[in-house]
């Protein structure tokens, strides 16, 4: 959640600061802000699939807004959000991605991924790359436990 709370002051806030120049006025956005964040955080790893698709639309949306379908770089799906989105939403704009992206959103190597696909735990799309659906079931699968 910390990681969430700092790019939305880095997003939302400190432009709202430079623009207003005022602590009184942002003072109590900030605190509903960092409200917002936890009720935002939970529903991201939450249960509900689709609230959690919903949530990170709308993060989305806001923190990285622009014209074009949002594609972020690699590095991004190893945030905490990343993460987060990629567990609760999968990609927002791909129906299949490349297997150093995969890697990322899984937190493992191509190599890992190319491993996993050849072992069938993760679906190669037909055009190449790997299904974004096999990438979030398998972040949302049980974990097993260990005796």
């Amino acid at each position: 959640m910390g990681a969430l709370v700092r790019l939305l002051e880095t997003r939302v806030l400190d432009p709202l600061e430079i623009l207003l120049a005022s602590d009184e006025l942002l003072t109590p956005i900030k605190d509903r802000l960092h409200v917002e964040a936890e009720v935002w955080a939970a529903q991201l790893l939450g249960p509900d699939r689709r609230q959690a698709a919903l949530t990170a639309a709308k993060l989305i949306a806001v923190l990285f807004p622009g014209d074009e379908p949002f594609d972020p770089p690699e590095q991004w799906w190893r945030t905490p959000l990343g993460r987060a989105v990629a567990r609760g939403a999968g990609h927002p704009s791909a129906t299949a991605v490349s297997y150093s992206t995969a890697g990322a959103m899984l937190g493992i190597t191509r190599q890992g991924v190319h491993d996993l696909v050849k072992r069938g735990k993760l679906d190669r799309d037909p055009e190449g790359g790997v299904t974004t659906s096999s990438i979030q079931a398998r972040l949302n699968r049980p974990k097993e436990s260990t005796p």
